[in-house]
C-alpha cells in the first residue's frame, strides 16, 4: 500500500464485503475508517501518505481507549465492549504493534545514540530528546507502538 489513497480503497473494498455479510458494527466501524481518512485528506487538500494514514487511524484508535476508559468508569460496559470491538477492526489496517521486549531494545538502541551524541548517559531531562529518537526509529522501521507505552518505558530506562 504505497500509492496514496490505497488504503481508502481497501476499506471501500471491506465496507462492501461487510455489508453483504450483514454485519452492522463491522460496516459501521469500516464507514468510520473511510470518512476520517477522507476529512483528513480534504483537510490536506492533497492525498495522504501512508505515514498520514496510519497517523488518523493511530488517532481513531486513541479516541476508543479513551471513551472505553470513560465507559468503563461510568460503568457502561457494553458501550466499552463496542469501542473495543471498533478498535479490532481499525487496527486491521495499522501495522502490528511493537511487543515491550523489541520496544525496550529499540529504546536501549535509542538511548544509546543520545549518549554517544552527548557523550553522557542521558538522564530524565533528555526524555524529550529519547523520545524522538525512538520515535524515529519508529517512524524509519514502519513500525507502532502506542506512545502512553512508550514513554513508560522511557522513563523507567531514564530512572536507572
Amino acid at each position: 500500500m504505497t500509492d496514496a489513497g490505497a488504503l481508502e480503497t481497501l476499506v471501500s473494498q471491506r465496507v462492501i464485503a461487510a455489508m453483504k455479510a450483514h454485519d452492522a458494527t463491522r460496516t459501521t466501524t469500516l464507514r468510520l475508517i473511510k470518512n476520517a481518512l477522507k476529512n483528513k485528506a480534504i483537510e490536506k487538500r492533497a492525498p495522504l501518505t501512508p505515514a498520514e494514514e496510519q497517523q488518523a487511524l493511530a488517532t481513531m484508535i486513541k479516541q476508543r481507549r479513551d471513551s472505553i476508559e470513560q465507559f468503563t468508569k461510568g460503568n457502561r460496559p457494553e458501550l466499552a465492549a463496542a469501542e473495543a470491538a471498533e478498535i479490532v477492526v481499525i487496527e486491521e489496517f495499522l501495522p502490528k504493534a511493537l511487543d515491550e521486549g523489541a520496544l525496550q531494545t529499540l529504546i536501549a538502541e535509542a538511548v544509546a545514540e543520545v549518549a554517544a551524541a552527548t557523550g553522557q548517559k542521558p538522564t530524565a531531562r533528555e526524555m524529550g530528546t529519547v523520545m524522538k529518537a525512538v520515535q524515529a526509529k519508529l517512524q524509519a522501521g514502519g513500525l507502532r507502538a502506542e506512545g502512553r507505552v512508550v514513554s513508560e518505558l522511557v522513563k523507567k530506562v531514564l530512572a536507572v
